[in-house]
């Protein structure tokens, strides 16, 4: 399968204060994977096969759960073509 894009937008419901720390837990687990990802003022965006970014979407939840949130509150957005997507082709003329 041709690489697709997911962005993950991950609210954990823990104190303010923890809130970047937990994000940031979340961040350094996508960049343990190898997938290609940027992250974003509001977002991190992922390129990869299909299946393995929802598996990472998954285990975010489960890694703001082990960090205490009693919930989480998450945004998907999946940009998908079967001959595939990437974030280049649609942000690369923009990149200096």
């Amino acid at each position: 399968m041709s690489a697709i894009n997911v962005s993950l937008q991950i609210l954990p419901s823990v104190s303010d204060e923890r809130i970047y720390e937990v994000v940031d837990k979340v961040i350094a687990y996508i960049d343990s994977t190898g997938v290609k990802y940027e992250v974003g003022p509001m977002e991190t965006t992922m390129e990869g096969e299909f299946d393995k970014l929802l598996e990472i979407v998954k285990n975010a939840q489960e890694i703001c759960v082990k960090e205490g949130a009693s919930r989480v509150l998450s945004v998907v957005k999946i940009d998908y073509k079967p001959e595939g997507v990437t974030m280049n082709e649609k942000i690369g003329k923009y990149r200096k």
